[in-house]
């Protein structure tokens, strides 16, 4: 029975799903009541079936989760057709690829300064989190210039998800119900804030123009508007920073997986970043809901019931991956499904890919010999799986 509270399976969680994999078809797993997907095949049909949706269902009582209701509800990742439809095609018009494209040169200029400050910890004390220090400020910085926050108050924005997200684990603690209660609605108050200056002065941010967007007469409401703000900042960074950290810790516990990277990081990075995804995936769950009588791999999954998709399960089966318990910096093809799939793949995918291309062989090539300098500290989460810290030298 995989237990997601145990300790030692949040450290190493691969062996425990590798026996729910082995049971070859999605299994019933009843802590959570639903059914849990670890093969490949079984977790992309959960993806991608259409009798499955995103169902989210309204904490009690709502006057003290207003604000956090609504920042689920009204977004594209708990919605489905015709709604889901409505704001994917509307948040297209602002967040698209020649968008994120045209970013490339402000995530040069931030790797840059990031790696200059890093250098300097590095020479005054030895050491750096390539976390704390690169991997997390990097996406959270661009997805604010995105956005149009202040930069005086980027450091509001990562504590504010981060507590946020701490609800899509499966037993969430009181405190952490109250902090998300408390960030939600300091995060919408504030993104409504902003919503309304630029409806006043409209500029060239992503909420001017998610705020303008139109089509066929439909706009964002104002709630929708600010849901899809809180989205694209979580969407936009989480799958970043963790995905980065969770590969360059496997990495460089491993000086031979890790040896082409070194040697070519320019031509290696975009295999690698992959692999890093798929060995140890940012996002290990994601729910779904039938919405009518369904069957995956012959099970019978009935209107009303629950089932996950467990993605790093999915990511490391040997029927899809050779060698799949091994990382392999030059893997290809790589088909791995860290991003999800379906109508509810990863909004924030093509960000992350071009944040992690760019930031990933600066890193190599402005440190070659960059190794760890200490155990780095291991988030005690599973859905969200990711690192406090990691100091190397």
């Amino acid at each position: 029975m995989l237990d997601f509270a145990d300790e030692d399976f949040l450290v190493d969680p691969y062996p425990a799903l590798a026996e729910a994999r082995a049971v070859g078809k999605p299994l019933w797993h009843e802590p959570t009541g639903m059914f849990l997907a670890a093969r490949h095949t079984d977790a992309n049909a959960v993806l991608r079936n259409k009798s499955l949706g995103r169902i989210f269902t309204p904490k009690t009582p709502d006057n003290e989760w207003h604000d956090f209701n609504y920042l689920h509800s009204d977004s594209m990742l708990d919605s489905e057709p015709p709604k889901h439809t409505r704001l994917k095609s509307l948040v297209s018009k602002a967040f698209n690829p020649r968008t994120i494209t045209a970013l490339t040169p402000h995530i040069e200029r931030l790797t840059t300064e990031l790696l200059d400050d890093c250098a300097e910890k590095l020479e005054t004390d030895g050491t750096f989190d390539v976390l704390a220090d690169f991997a997390e400020p990097l996406p959270v910085k661009v997805i604010a210039h995105m956005l149009g926050f202040p930069d005086a108050d980027e450091h509001l924005l990562r504590p504010w998800s981060q507590s946020i997200v701490k609800m899509y684990e499966v037993n969430p603690s009181e405190t952490h119900e109250t902090e998300a209660r408390a960030s939600a609605t300091e995060f919408a108050d504030y993104v409504h804030g902003l919503m309304q200056l630029r409806k006043a002065f409209p500029g060239t941010d992503l909420i001017s123009t998610l705020a303008a967007a139109e089509k066929d007469g439909e706009r964002l409401s104002v709630e929708e508007l600010i849901a899809t703000c809180v989205l694209l900042l979580n969407a936009g960074h989480e799958a970043s920073v963790n995905g980065f950290g969770n590969g360059i810790v496997a990495a460089l516990k491993r000086p031979a997986v890790m040896q082409p990277l070194r040697d070519d990081p320019r031509i290696v990075s975009g295999t690698a970043l992959e692999e890093f995804l798929r060995f140890d995936s940012p996002l290990q769950l994601f729910e779904r809901t039938a919405t009518t009588h369904t069957e995956i791999n012959g099970v019978a999954i009935r209107q009303g019931q629950k089932i996950a998709a467990l993605l790093g399960a999915a990511n490391r089966d040997p029927d899809v991956f050779d060698d799949a318990d091994s990382m392999d910096l030059t893997r290809e093809p790589n088909q791995h499904i860290a991003f999800g799939a379906g109508i509810h793949f990863c909004i924030g995918a093509p960000l992350a890919r071009l944040e992690m291309k760019i930031s990933l062989p600066a890193l190599i090539e402005r440190f070659p010999t960059l190794e760890l300098a200490g155990e780095p500290t291991r988030r005690p989460t599973f859905v969200l799986r990711g690192y406090d810290a990691i100091p190397v030298t």
